[in-house]
């Protein structure tokens, strides 16, 4: 090992990144004396005028008061140089990475483990009061045994049990958003949770995201009305309180295709429990204790089984990886039609100059054997003709 400066080795560069994002970046790390793998998230500290950022303060202090097997454990807060980093157990995979590897695929006993663990996370986070407001594949780290961890709680707060209060909707990764958040509610509770989980568990059985939109709340609604119907005040009888309900009404009825696209895909249990969780009214949604009472966990089988065969996957896996893997498949895409491309283009000029050598060619003979077709030959003929009579 190279001589560190750091109580916890990293490469230099960017070849310890594991992750980025609007926090910045997170490292993977070694620890010099006990050979611990660690994963350091920076705290950006640019534009602080009052020192040590509240967010972060406030992380640091809801993790500190977590303590569960699906939850990601702080280990310790690192001041080094003119950097802060939040110091965590390293997990080698995220779900992101999971799902999109070329060659691993989940079956569905391991399926229900991963969706069970999620829930497992969830109904202690809110039975402390907690709400994770970001939960996304990205968001849950998997240990090499098969271990799911909810982490990134850098949106999470305590929330009130017994009253009401204001929150920022600003809040969870947009594909993951409920319709609540995306209409502008201000006072919500676990249930946007449940709606993220929801996606989530969606994405793990049809690896895809099942609502992809373009980044903004109009388009997003459009995506989930896409698959689940244009809500109704019978389905949700709140929508029309909802703050920017009339600046983003519907503007057609859509019928829903949820049945019909999924259905396939999961198991009765699976797609009821999933109807369950997408309901548009945040107050029919089930609570992550009632989810894991569900007959899908505890009736149907397959039995949910832990996913240890990720032991036998080579290198880590984490969305920043399946990213770089994206880019360079495109890259290499990209490179193979340009060549494809250059080599027709090639072809090309190959094919005119054949075809005018053939036309010289013609010209040629037509020349020595003087084409009686033609009309100037017949016309001399002619004439001559006429002379010698």
């Amino acid at each position: 090992m190279a001589v560190s400066k750091s109580v916890f080795f990293r490469k230099p560069g960017n070849e310890s990144v594991v992750g980025s994002g609007t926090y910045g970046k997170v490292f993977k790390g070694l620890h010099v004396y006990t050979g611990q793998s660690v994963a350091l998230k920076r705290i950006r500290m640019e534009g602080e005028r009052d020192g040590f950022p509240v967010t972060a303060v406030r992380e640091v202090k809801l993790l500190q008061s977590l303590r569960h097997l699906n939850i990601v454990s702080l280990l310790e807060v690192m001041v080094e140089k003119n950097d802060c980093f939040m110091v965590f157990e390293y997990l080698a995979h995220d779900l992101t990475g999971i799902l999109n590897h070329p060659t691993f695929k989940l079956d569905d006993a391991q399926r229900k483990h991963l969706s069970m663990q999620l829930f497992n996370g969830l109904d202690y986070l809110h039975s402390r009061g907690v709400l994770h407001r970001d939960i996304k594949a990205a968001n849950i780290l998997i240990s090499k045994e098969g271990i799911l961890k909810l982490a990134d709680f850098g949106l999470a707060r305590f929330y009130a049990k017994r009253h009401q209060l204001d929150y920022t909707n600003r809040v969870v990764t947009i594909w993951y958003r409920s319709p609540e958040l995306l209409l502008g509610e201000t006072q919500y509770g676990p249930a946007c949770d449940i709606w993220s989980a929801a996606c989530v568990m969606m994405e793990i059985f049809a690896r895809n995201a099942v609502f992809p939109g373009d980044g903004t709340e109009m388009n997003q609604l459009e995506k989930i009305y896409a698959v689940l119907g244009t809500p109704t005040v019978s389905d949700w009888p709140g929508i029309v309180d909802m703050a920017w309900f009339e600046l983003l009404r519907p503007a057609f009825k859509v019928k829903p295709v949820f049945k019909e696209r999924y259905r396939e895909q999961l198991s009765p249990a699976a797609f009821d429990l999933l109807e369950w969780m997408f309901r548009y009214d945040p107050t029919k949604r089930p609570t992550a204790n009632e989810v894991l009472a569900h007959r899908y966990f505890t009736e149907e089988a397959p039995e949910a089984r832990q996913a240890v065969e990720l032991g036998d996957i080579a290198g880590d896996w984490h969305e920043f990886e399946s990213k770089a893997l994206r880019r360079e498949n495109e890259r290499r895409e990209k490179e193979v039609r340009k060549a494809k491309e250059g080599r027709n283009h090639a072809k090309e000029p190959a094919r005119e100059k054949g075809a005018h050598g053939k036309e010289r060619e013609r010209k040629r003979v037509y020349d020595e054997n003087e084409d009686p077709r033609d009309p100037k030959r017949v016309h001399t003929d002619q004439a001559v003709g006429s002379e010698a009579s």
